[in-house]
């Protein structure tokens, strides 16, 4: 089946990758910011839609509105709920179009999503993933820039011309 859908435990993930928003607080607004960030620029490269879901009651007061998109999709639990239980909510709900992939340390969840068809991944190896990624991207970009360079130069500058 399909992969259609990465479902990430957001706050499990911040606390397990320190070289993201270094000297910033794991709930700190700013942390969130650049993990929505990197997660959107994996997503960009992965092509498969995701989901960040966050613990606590709602968003934080005074913070906007985050701007989801069908691409990259960012929710915060309600009082009373958290995002374990939104995870498992998702996972059951996507279960007739394919298989989803929930992002979690939390081993207890990750067999949960396991006993309702989907694929779990533990922090650490979903970080090695998208940093292979999104290093994939860069050398690709830059093999790309380079080699656009010499072709530039091997026609001359048609301004001098």
């Amino acid at each position: 089946m399909a992969l259609v859908r990465i479902l990430v435990d957001g706050y499990s993930l911040l606390h397990d990758w320190p070289a993201l928003a270094p000297g910033r607080a794991r709930h700190s607004a700013a942390a969130r910011d650049e993990l929505i960030a990197v997660l959107t620029r994996y997503q960009d490269v992965a092509g498969t839609p995701i989901t960040i879901f966050f613990d606590g009651m709602g968003a934080p007061a005074g913070l906007p509105k985050p701007h989801s998109t069908r691409q990259v999709e960012v929710l915060y639990s309600r009082q009373g709920q958290t995002a374990d239980q939104m995870i498992e909510r998702a996972t059951h709900r996507f279960q007739p179009y394919g298989e989803v992939l929930a992002v979690t340390n939390d081993v207890a969840e990750r067999e949960t999503v396991l006993s309702l068809g989907g694929m779990a991944s533990s922090c650490g190896n979903f970080i090695i993933t998208v940093e292979g990624a999104l290093g994939e991207q860069s050398e690709d970009l830059e093999r790309h820039n380079r080699e656009e360079r010499q072709r530039f130069l091997r026609r001359g500058d048609p301004r001098k011309k």
